[in-house]
């Protein structure tokens, strides 16, 4: 890392190049060509200001959960409620337009960035894409070194396995211990002083397909991990360790038996299509449900007040419905467990039978808020299918399900029922071809997550517009193998725009103002701030600040690769507020940006290449660590 204008600084920390060339990161240390000249900004789509089609809460109204308050950033997520929101107003929409960059750091690794650092104290400290590399980085030392680097050496062969780029979305901080997972499926504790590490656990194997790309929770000395694999076969589970040691305390599958599944008298969903013995057996053929899906590869929430632990899994395999004949329990389900003994208390699958890879691993969003007339307990989940639901998080109940980008594969959910209304000329099914499903496997957003302003009532949305061709073929599963069932084909969607940062109205559940990008996806993460300011990045490279309340781009600066990470902000020792970023291109849909993907087969990387042809054309492979000052 190094200062920006290249002369040493006094009042703020930067870390040298030098440092980091002598402890042999991986690859070439090729610092950005950086540059703050902009080009025409997005257009921007509605009223200047946000359209009250109700009047947006009072800020005094709106609660969040265990709220980030202290200046560090020690979850994935700044908080237990996945809100990305900071308090912090240093910087903010009257002096943003100063913001310069400090520091940079190349690691030169050419995959997708998606995590976050975390900030604990005066270290920071940043996890690598596979090899899943962990640095920590001395922010009160003048030059600011590294501290040390843990290099876990994970299983090579599991690059093979991974089904959409050898990413990792990050680390927790708990109990003087840096946890976070790797992609040959170990769960690792590192001491945050001295980068020794403390425990590590072997969770599960590569060879029937199954790795880990997300970022632990930690909740009361618990260490909270699911897997990924859909796509080869794999069989879902959550899975609890202690903090202490890293041993299973518990672990529960999203397949199988009640009993394999921790469904027991706690259990009580609140519509009648989630409730059953054994609906994690019964609704799918005969063994189908050992290879069946439903990987916990996304974002977990935390309610310290109910004490619940929230998440969604993935979709079911294989992506050719018609092999597995049912409701296919437990895939695209939002759970809600004791966190203390995994016991499920309630769960929602969002479609049955899914046949478009609509996983439900995105985020849910915890909030407290005025609700038709009285305060409720809210848990907001702007879902991959295309509509952002709200549910009261204390039993499951859907209270409201709009759609936020272009969406035909199913009309409206029922509140009632609690079920999607499908459009059945929108099925795959095989033996032919279904065009112009949206939006396309890929979701209106996949796990890039958004972010909640309690000061505002928005939630903050980086949205893409694709859509599918499916044709659906049958499959034989080969252990450890690509277990598809299907081609897909995507493209761009209806409308003239690829992308769009979309401030919902979570009251109003509809959009008060959108940023369209015309010419790729959106595909990373946002943050909030108190400031009134929102940052993102875009797939060409752009970072950007807007103004939360008008969507007005405020500032934005040209990062030397595409932004697929999530912006974090914190106060460094100089007690002053900085923002960092990663940029590096990668992840799925982007996936296409690397040199290894071919750019003339529409099929590629599972069919992302025809939605984004062009993305060779304006963002490469990177991997440098921004970050910015006043």
């Amino acid at each position: 890392m190094m200062a920006h204008d290249g002369r040493q600084r006094s009042t703020r920390w930067a870390l040298t190049a030098a440092t980091l060339t002598a402890l042999a990161l991986a690859g070439p240390a090729a610092y950005p060509q950086s540059s703050v000249s902009s080009p025409p900004p997005p257009s921007a789509v509605g009223a200047p200001t946000p359209k009250q089609l109700n009047p947006l809460p009072a800020a005094a109204d709106i609660h969040t959960v265990a709220p980030l308050a202290d200046g560090q950033w020690t979850l994935p997520a700044g908080d237990y409620a996945n809100t990305r929101f900071s308090p912090l107003k240093q910087i903010n929409a009257a002096n943003v337009g100063g913001l310069k960059v400090v520091s940079t750091m190349a690691d030169g690794i050419p995959h997708g960035w998606e995590g976050q650092p975390l900030v604990v104290g005066d270290t920071m400290y940043v996890v690598t894409p596979y090899p899943d590399k962990l640095i920590a980085i001395d922010l009160k030392a003048p030059q600011g070194p590294v501290k040390w680097i843990y290099n876990p050496r994970p299983d090579p062969r599991s690059q093979g396995v991974a089904c959409c780029d050898v990413v990792n979305r990050g680390a927790v901080y708990a109990d003087g211990k840096i946890i976070y997972n790797l992609l040959d499926v170990e769960t690792v504790a590192v001491d945050a002083n001295t980068g020794k590490q403390v425990w590590r656990t072997k969770l599960g194997s590569i060879k029937n397909g199954t790795t880990i790309t997300m970022a632990p929770l930690v909740v009361n000395g618990k260490v909270f991990v699911g897997n990924s694999g859909n796509e080869l076969g794999t069989r879902g589970w959550i899975t609890a360790l202690n903090v202490s040691d890293g041993s299973i305390a518990w672990r529960a599958y999203s397949t199988g038996s009640d009993k394999d599944c921790l469904i027991g008298p706690e259990f009580k969903p609140y519509y009648a299509k989630d409730r059953g013995k054994d609906l994690g057996i019964k609704t799918w053929p005969p063994g189908q449900w050992k290879i069946g899906g439903g990987a916990v590869w996304g974002w977990i929430s935390y309610d310290p007040e109910t004490k619940l632990l929230f998440y969604g899994d993935g979709n079911p395999g294989t992506w050719d419905p018609t092999q597995r004949p049912g409701d296919n329990k437990w895939s695209n389900t939002i759970f809600a467990r004791n966190p203390e003994t995994g016991q499920a208390v309630w769960a929602f699958q969002e479609d049955a039978h899914d046949a478009w890879d609509y996983d439900t691993t995105i985020e849910n969003i915890l909030i407290d808020m005025p609700w038709h007339g009285r305060m409720r307990k809210l848990l907001i989940h702007p879902g991959r299918m295309g509509f952002v639901q709200v549910f009261d998080r204390t039993d499951g109940q859907l209270l409201s399900a709009e759609k936020y980008v272009p969406v035909n594969w199913a009309r409206s959910y029922s509140l009632q029922t609690g079920l999607p209304d499908e459009d059945p000329a929108y099925r795959p099914h095989l033996g032919a071809t279904t065009s112009n499903i949206c939006p396309s496997s890929t979701g209106g957003k996949d796990w890039n997550p958004t972010a909640f302003d309690p000061q505002t009532g928005l939630l903050y949305i980086q949205a893409h517009n694709v859509c599918m061709t499916d044709t659906p073929h049958k499959v034989s599963y080969i252990a450890g193998t690509p277990y598809l069932g299907a081609d897909v084909t995507m493209f761009p969607g209806p409308g003239g725009w690829e992308g769009a940062f979309i401030a919902w109205d979570v009251a109003d559940a509809r959009p008060v103002w959108t940023l369209q990008e015309t010419k790729l996806p959106l595909f990373g993460g946002v943050l909030a701030t108190g400031g009134n300011l929102v940052f993102y990045g875009t797939l060409d490279g752009w970072f950007r600040a807007v103004d939360a309340r008008t969507g007005r781009i405020l500032w934005q600066f040209k990062t030397s690769s595409g932004i697929v990470g999530e912006p974090m902000t914190f106060v460094g020792p100089d007690g002053k507020q900085y923002i960092a970023v990663y940029s590096g291109v990668g992840g799925w849909l982007p996936v296409a940006a690397l040199p290894s993907v071919s750019e003339t087969d529409p099929t590629a990387a599972l069919g992302t290449v025809g939605a984004v042809p062009d993305i060779k054309k304006y963002t490469s492979p990177g991997g440098v660590l921004y970050v910015f000052g006043l």
